[in-house]
Parts: C-alpha cells; sequence; structure tokens
C-alpha cells in the first residue's frame, strides 16, 4: 500500500535517510501510528463526556452555559497537551480535519488518511460509550448548534477549524509538535475557542469529538453541520498556510507521519 506522496518520500529520504526508508512503510510504523490516534481521540471523548457526566450527577449546583463550556475546554485542553507531549512523535492529530489538511498538503498519502478518519471516528464514539457505561445517558458533551442556526453555525465551526489547522500547520517542524510550549499552545487555542463558542453551538471544531457524543446518545440529526464546517475550514487554512509559510518541508511532512522506530 502506498502510504506516502513522492514528494513526501524524496523530503523525508533527504531529511532522515536510511532511519525513514526502514521503517516508515511497514505495517508496524503504520499500527502504531494508528493506535496512537485511537487513545489521543479516544481520551478526548471520554474526558469529555465523563465531565459532563459528572457535573450533571456530582456537580451539586447549577451551572450556567458559560461555566459548563469552560470548565469542559479545559479539560479536553489540558488532555490534548499531555497527550500531544506523550504521543506526538508517532501520530497526534486526533482531529479528522487535521488529518484532511495534511493530506491535502501531499504530507501523507490519501489512503492512510482515509484509515486515520475511520479510527478517529471509531474511537471517539468508544470514549463516549464508555463514559455513558460510567456516567448514564444524558448530553455527554455533545455539540448541538441553537434551533434554526444550523447554517451560521457551520460557517462558525469553519472560522475555528481555521484557526486551530492553520496554528497546527504553522508549528509542524519537526518529528513531534515537540517545542517546549507548543502543545500548551494548542490546548491554550482549545480552551479560548471551546470557551467562547461553547454555549452557541459545543465549538468542535473536530468532526471526531462532535460524533462520539452524538452516538452515545444516539442523536446525529444536527452533526452535519460540523463535518461540513470543518471541511471548508481546513481548506482555507491549508490554503493561508502556503501563502504564509510556502511548501510543506520534510520535517512538517513528518509531523503528519510520525517518527519510525529505530531498525533492529
Amino acid at each position: 500500500m502506498t502510504v506516502v506522496t513522492e514528494f513526501g518520500r524524496r523530503a523525508l529520504e533527504a531529511e532522515f535517510g536510511s532511519r525513514f526508508t526502514a521503517d516508515w512503510t511497514s505495517p508496524r510504523h503504520r499500527l502504531r501510528r494508528v493506535l496512537s490516534e485511537f487513545i489521543g481521540t479516544a481520551g478526548l471523548t471520554f474526558v469529555l463526556s465523563g465531565g459532563a457526566g459528572v457535573l450533571a450527577k456530582y456537580g451539586g449546583a447549577n451551572i450556567a452555559p458559560y461555566q459548563y463550556a469552560y470548565i469542559l475546554s479545559t479539560v479536553s485542553a489540558l488532555w490534548l497537551a499531555a497527550a500531544v507531549y506523550f504521543l506526538g512523535d508517532i501520530s497526534a492529530h486526533f482531529n479528522p480535519a487535521m488529518t484532511f489538511a495534511f493530506a491535502l498538503r501531499q504530507d501523507m498519502d490519501w489512503t492512510m488518511a482515509c484509515v486515520y478518519f475511520v479510527v478517529q471516528l471509531v474511537a471517539a464514539a468508544g470514549g463516549s460509550l464508555l463514559a455513558r457505561a460510567f456516567f448514564g445517558a444524558g448530553n455527554l458533551a455533545a455539540t448541538v448548534p441553537q434551533a434554526g442556526l444550523e447554517w451560521p453555525s457551520a460557517g462558525f465551526e469553519a472560522v475555528l477549524t481555521f484557526g486551530m489547522v492553520l496554528l497546527v500547520l504553522s508549528m509542524a517542524n519537526g518529528p513531534k509538535l515537540n517545542g517546549a510550549f507548543i502543545p500548551l499552545a494548542v490546548a491554550a487555542y482549545v480552551m479560548a475557542a471551546g470557551t467562547m463558542g461553547g454555549p452557541y453551538d459545543g465549538a468542535a471544531f473536530n468532526p471526531a469529538r462532535a460524533f462520539g457524543p452524538d452516538v452515545a446518545r444516539g442523536d446525529l440529526s444536527t452533526y452535519w453541520v460540523y463535518p461540513l464546517g470543518a471541511l471548508v475550514g481546513s481548506v482555507v487554512a491549508v490554503l493561508v498556510a502556503r501563502i504564509l509559510r510556502g511548501p510543506a518541508k520534510a520535517e512538517e511532512a513528518q509531523a503528519a507521519m510520525g517518527t519510525p522506530l529505530d531498525t533492529e
């Protein structure tokens, strides 16, 4: 199976030599990548749906919508910061919009990107279903647009996704997003955008994050808003990133595809 574009292959071979070519296309490395994506994405929806369940059952007081959004945004931001730190050298997209952007920029092959999409959605559903098993049915941190505002919400999701994707593409400059404060920058964006937009439409800017709670609560009627917004936002972000920074470099392709294991 072809898992890297010709441009990405040449760039990575030139940059990383035999360590890249020896292991990157192996089934073992592909398994590591999808497992990393599963852990990170399932963890995200588990802490979000679990956090919503804990607030509903044990919060002890009525919580205003902005307080609810702030708490859950903080929970998800902290998880993402931790997950990028410990999984970023393998794969840390955790978001179909981010995978789509990397594939659109030719940092990874579309076949592997489609595998990522499936794994991310399955993981998101699994995380929310596990939270439901512990805390029971309920909202489970579902992202739901206000009645009659589905199309404006799709536009809002496009804006939030644009910011998230542009942020990551601008920082993807090594084998992981591992500058000392880069995972914190990702977390800061998630916390800011989630707190601001949560009361409006849930502020997903991640189709997997929206999918998990909807599956767990059994209502996908407004789910279309979130992948549509994410698709538009990702395309615009890739175009703007190219204008700002030019074509992707080898290090950026490496960030999309993970660091292979050392040869044995």
